[in-house]
C-alpha cells in the first residue's frame, strides 16, 4: 500500500487494475481515511478462480504433515506480529487495543495452530467384507469461498482459512468492505509461510464479486459469517449449483440468571455479554432474564458498573468501549436506543453518544441499559449489535425457558446459577448452538461454534470442522471374483 491504495491478493502477489473504482476505508475513531480500496471486478473474479485452482493442484497433492508445518509458520509470523496486526485491526474495526492485542490475532492463531496440528491426522476408515474390502478417503473439496464479518476481521479468517487449508483446499476470501486490510495481511503472511501462490487469495470490493464467485461452478464450497438476510441470499444462490455451505449468523442470545447466582459473576459476565467490541459480537447475550428476588441488586451493581466503564480513543490502552465500525452503523443503535425509550423501556445508563477528545469524528455510544423491558419491544426481538443490553424479570424456570426460546434465532445462551443440576437442566432445553454455564462468549477452538435455528447451518472450529472442509469417498476392492449370473 505504497500509493495507499489496498488491492486484492491473488495467486501470491497484489494484483493493480487502474481502471477500477476506488472506495474510501474509513477509521471509525476518528472519521479520517485509511486508505482507498480497489474494488474488484469480473476479471479479477477469474484471475482468483485461476490462481486457486493452480494453488490446489500443488497444495492438495502434499501431505498434512507438509501442510501443517508450513501452516505453523504461518502461526509464528502471526504471534511475532500479533502488536503490529492489533494495532491495524483497531484503525480498521474501532475496537480497543486492550482487546485487539490479546485476542483478535492470538485467537485467529491458535485456530490455524490447531487444525495444522490436524492436518496429518485427516484419513478414511477400512471396513473388513467377506472376500472383498472397503474403505473410505477423505479429500478436499477444492476451491472454498470464505466471507467474513466486520466485528472480528482477523479472527474470521483464520477460523475459515485454517481448517480449509489444513484440509488440502485453496480459498478465496473476501473480507467486510469495512474492514479490508487485516486479511490482506493474513495472505502475506500465509505467503511468507510458504503457502503456495493461488493457496489463499483475497477478493477487495463489494457483494457483487461474492456473487460471482457464489455462482461460480468451480466454487465447491461457501462459508460465510454474516447476518441472517445476507446468509439466506447466499443459500439461495448456492442451491443452484449444490454447493457446500456453512453459515454463522446473528443472534438474539438469552441470559439466564437465577436467584442462587454468583451475583458479582452474573453482572460481569452480562458486561462482556453486552459491551466486549462495542456491542458488536454475533453471539451477545442482549436479553438478559434476572429472577425477580435478585433483579433490583443485579441492576443495582450493573449500573454502577458500567457507569464506570472508560469510553475512549481505542488506541489508548486504558480504552475499554471503543468506536462503532461506521456512522450508519452507529445511527442505527441510536435508532434502537429511541424505540427502548419509545416502547417503554426504562433507560438506565448510556443512551446518548459520546465525543471523544482527539476523537471528534468518531462513532461513539455510552454503554446502554434498559430496565422493565418486556418480550414484545422491538430492543428485546431485533439484532441491535451495539452496547445496548435489555434486562427482563422472571420468577420460573419453565416461564423463562420458554421466553429465552421463543425467537426464530438460536445462536448462544447462557445461565447462571450454583445449582448445576438446574444448569444442565435449563442448558438442554435452550435452543441455541452454543451454551455457558457461569460464564459467557468463551469460545476455545477445540469446541465446535455454531447456531441453530435461523442462527446457521454447521460449526465453526473443532474435530467436526474437518466434515465440513473435506468430501468423503467410498472404494469397494474385490478379492475373489465377480458374481456373475450371465453365461
Amino acid at each position: 500500500m505504497s500509493d495507499n491504495i489496498l488491492r486484492s491478493y491473488i495467486g501470491g502477489r497484489y494484483i493493480d487494475n487502474p481502471s477500477l473504482p476506488l472506495v474510501d476505508n474509513i477509521n471509525p475513531a476518528t472519521g479520517e481515511v485509511i486508505c482507498r480500496v480497489q474494488q474488484a471486478g469480473e476479471a479479477e473474479v477469474q484471475l482468483a478462480i485461476e490462481a486457486a485452482r493452480q494453488g490446489f493442484e500443488v497444495w492438495s497433492a502434499m501431505t498434512g504433515a507438509e501442510r501443517g508445518r508450513i501452516l505453523n509458520r504461518a502461526v509464528q509470523i502471526l504471534r511475532e506480529r500479533n502488536r503490529e496486526l492489533a494495532e491495524l485491526e483497531v484503525r480498521d474495526n474501532g475496537k480497543p487495543i486492550q482487546e485487539a492485542e490479546v485476542v483478535d490475532v492470538l485467537s485467529g492463531a491458535d485456530c490455524i495452530e490447531y487444525f495444522a496440528g490436524l492436518a496429518a491426522s485427516i484419513h478414511g476408515q477400512q471396513f473388513p467384507l467377506k472376500g472383498a474390502f472397503a474403505y473410505t478417503r477423505r479429500e478436499p473439496l477444492g476451491i472454498c469461498f470464505g466471507i467474513g464479518a466486520w466485528n472480528y476481521p482477523l479472527q474470521i479468517a483464520c477460523w475459515k482459512s485454517g481448517p480449509a487449508l489444513a484440509c488440502g483446499n485453496a480459498m478465496i476470501y473476501k473480507p467486510a468492505s469495512l474492514t479490508p486490510m487485516t486479511a490482506a495481511k493474513l495472505a502475506e503472511v500465509y505467503t511468507e509461510a510458504g503457502v503456495p501462490d493461488g493457496v489463499f487469495n483475497v477478493i477487495q470490493g463489494t457483494s457483487a464479486a461474492a456473487r460471482q464467485l457464489i455462482a461460480h461452478p468451480e466454487v465447491a464450497k461457501v462459508s460465510i459469517t454474516g447476518s441472517v438476510d445476507t446468509g439466506k441470499a447466499i443459500m439461495a444462490d448456492a442451491a443452484k449449483t449444490l454447493k457446500r455451505i456453512t453459515m454463522e449468523l446473528g443472534g438474539k442470545s438469552p441470559l439466564v440468571i437465577f436467584d442462587d447466582a454468583d451475583l458479582d459473576q452474573a453482572v460481569s459476565a452480562a458486561m462482556l455479554a453486552n459491551f466486549y467490541t462495542q456491542g458488536e459480537i454475533c453471539t451477545n447475550g442482549t436479553r438478559v432474564f434476572v429472577h425477580d428476588s435478585i433483579y433490583d441488586a443485579f441492576l443495582e451493581k450493573l449500573v454502577s458498573r458500567t457507569r464506570k466503564l472508560k469510553i475512549g480513543d481505542p488506541m489508548d490502552p486504558a480504552t475499554q468501549v471503543g468506536a462503532q465500525v461506521s456512522k450508519s452503523h452507529a445511527d442505527s443503535v441510536m435508532q434502537y436506543v429511541e424505540l427502548g425509550k419509545a416502547e417503554g423501556a426504562r433507560l438506565l445508563a448510556g443512551g446518548n453518544r459520546v465525543t471523544v477528545p482527539g476523537c471528534e469524528g468518531g462513532n461513539f455510544i455510552a454503554p446502554t441499559i434498559f430496565a422493565d423491558c418486556t418480550d414484545d419491544m422491538s430492543i428485546v426481538r431485533e439484532e441491535i449489535f451495539g452496547p445496548v443490553m435489555s434486562v427482563l424479570r422472571f420468577s420460573d424456570e419453565d416461564e423463562v425457558i420458554r421466553r429465552a426460546n421463543d425467537t426464530r434465532l438460536g445462536l448462544a445462551a447462557g445461565v447462571f446459577t450454583k445449582d448445576i443440576s438446574r444448569a444442565h437442566r435449563v442448558v438442554g432445553k435452550l435452543q441455541a448452538g452454543v451454551c455457558w454455564i457461569n460464564n459467557y462468549n468463551i469460545t476455545p477452538i477445540e469446541m465446535p461454534f455454531g447456531g441453530l435455528k435461523e442462527s446457521g447451518i454447521g460449526s465453526e472450529n473443532s474435530l467436526v470442522t474437518l466434515d465440513h472442509y473435506t468430501q468423503l469417498k467410498s472404494v469397494y476392492v474385490e478379492l475373489s471374483g465377480v458374481a456373475c449370473p450371465y453365461e
